[in-house]
C-alpha cells in the first residue's frame, strides 16, 4: 500500500514539474511485449518515461536502473525495486555479471522493458552512439516490438549539480515500432534504431 501511495505522489509530482506529455506519434499505446528504447540525459528519464504511459502500462513496463547509482541508498533502492518494479543493471565494466543476463530474464518472463541503448547519460544535443545491447535483444527475441522514444528536455528539470528541480515543460515521443531485418548488421540496425530515436526530436 506504501509502495502505491508513492507512486501516485511521484506520479502527480512528475508532471506538476514537467507534464510529462506522451505523444503517440507512430503507434498507440498497447498492452503487447515491447522494448522502449530512448535517449538517455538524465537519471530523471526512467521515471519521465514511466510517468508519460498510461496507468494499466505502467505496471506491465519495468525501466532499466543502474544498480550502482538507484541503490546508493535505502530510499533509491525502495522506490525503484517497489514503485518502479525496475531491473537493476551493473554498469562496472570489471564485474563479471553480464549486464544484459536481467534484461534476457524480463523478457524471457513476458515483460516489456525501458532501455536506454547510449549505456550511459549523455550531455550533447544528440545521443551517443548505441551499443550492442539493444541488437542482442532484437535478435534474441524477434517477436518484442521495439518502440523508437524521444524524452524531450528532461536534462533541464535536474541541472548537473542541482538538487532541487526545476519546473520544465517536458515530452515523451513515441515513433514507429521497428524491427531487425534479415541478415542486417549489427552497426546497420543500430544505426537506424538511432537515427530512428532522432527522428522524433523534430516531429
Amino acid at each position: 500500500m506504501l509502495a502505491k501511495l508513492m507512486g501516485w505522489f511521484l506520479l502527480g509530482l512528475i508532471r506538476v514539474l514537467t507534464g510529462a506529455q506522451a505523444r503517440w506519434i507512430g503507434c498507440p499505446p498497447k498492452a503487447e511485449q515491447r522494448i522502449y528504447f530512448a535517449n538517455h540525459q538524465s537519471h530523471a528519464d526512467l521515471v519521465l518515461i514511466w510517468a508519460a504511459l498510461p496507468r494499466d502500462l505502467r505496471s506491465l513496463v519495468r525501466p532499466i536502473a543502474a544498480r550502482d547509482y538507484w541503490t546508493k541508498t535505502r530510499f533509491r533502492e525502495w522506490i525503484t525495486t517497489r514503485v518502479f518494479n525496475a531491473i537493476y543493471v551493473a554498469r562496472d565494466r570489471s564485474s563479471t555479471e553480464d549486464p544484459l543476463e536481467p534484461l534476457v530474464d524480463a523478457l524471457a518472463r513476458g515483460d516489456s522493458i525501458i532501455l536506454f541503448p547510449e549505456g550511459t547519460r549523455g550531455h550533447a544535443e544528440e545521443p551517443q552512439p548505441f551499443k550492442a545491447g539493444l541488437y542482442n535483444l532484437a535478435l534474441r527475441f524477434p517477436q518484442v516490438v521495439l518502440v523508437p522514444t524521444w524524452i524531450h528536455n528532461v536534462q533541464r528539470v535536474m541541472p548537473k549539480g542541482e538538487v532541487v528541480p526545476v519546473p520544465v515543460l517536458c515530452s515523451v515521443s513515441f515513433g514507429q515500432p521497428m524491427q531487425l531485418q534479415d541478415g542486417e548488421e549489427r552497426r546497420a540496425f543500430l544505426d537506424r534504431a538511432r537515427n530512428a530515436v532522432l527522428a522524433l526530436r523534430e516531429v
